[in-house]
């Protein structure tokens, strides 16, 4: 009598071996779609993944999109000077400042003060926070393909729009100015504009509507280097 086990063993592999292929499939299309999604930000707004986070979790999310044309020159000019002061001339990676902060961490997840604005929209639009080795090395060539395929201003307007401004789920810069100031964006001052620059590296620790000495102190140093800066965001100029 032949033996059944030998059938049912193949038939086994087989699934398993077409579960593995879509499994590697679902995997490469994952890596992929953002991709395809970041050419399409040239015309449509895009959402953060903090964003769709908090939605789905039903926590409070407050953004009005505004152009670019709509905020205070001078804000995006101070966020250059404060997080990427050579936005206007890398292709999404500040390969230089990236060689110095490795030389001095101890590995690549640990690389601080090296992301730049492209790297940081990529990782606000499709990643998640914290440091990881496996985000940066995924990020790296992303922030490469966005600096390719958008404009330095669209990477800026997108920038600023999707970030997060507040502890109260204030995301992009209309929330941010009109919790902070009650204003709107357009009517940002030099100072006001160095104090939301102050505290976008962690708006949960830094207020910028109750700014204390600390934050106060770094935001002067900041508003004095952007009013030496000269053209550092010549790139956004039309």
């Amino acid at each position: 009598m032949t033996s059944a086990n030998p059938p049912r063993t193949a038939s086994f592999r087989n699934l398993a071996l077409r579960l593995i292929r879509l499994l590697l499939i679902a995997i490469l299309l994952f890596l992929l779609l953002p991709y395809v999604l970041t050419p399409l930000y040239r015309i449509f707004n895009p959402v953060s993944t903090a964003m769709l986070w908090r939605w789905m979790t039903g926590a409070r999310v407050e953004r009005v999109y505004v152009p670019l044309d709509r905020v205070a020159p001078v804000l995006a000019k101070t966020v250059i000077v404060s997080e990427d002061a050579k936005f206007c001339r890398h292709r999404g990676i500040d390969w230089g400042e990236l060689r110095a902060a490795i030389e001095e961490a101890d590995e690549l997840g640990d690389v601080r003060g090296a992301s730049t604005i492209t790297q940081q929209t990529v990782k606000n639009l499709f990643f998640w926070g914290g440091r990881s080795f496996v985000r940066k090395a995924l990020e790296f060539p992303l922030a490469m393909w966005a600096d390719l395929v958008l404009p330095k201003r669209r990477i800026m307007e997108i920038y600023l729009n999707i970030a997060e401004w507040g502890p109260g789920g204030q995301f992009g810069i209309e929330a941010g100015t009109r919790r902070a100031f009650a204003k709107p964006a357009r009517d940002l001052n030099a100072q006001e504009a160095a104090i939301m620059a102050a505290v976008l590296p962690n708006p949960y620790r830094r207020n910028a509507q109750r700014p204390g000495p600390a934050v106060r102190q770094i935001a002067g140093r900041i508003q004095g280097r952007a009013a030496r800066a000269g053209d550092l965001d010549a790139c956004l100029r039309r």
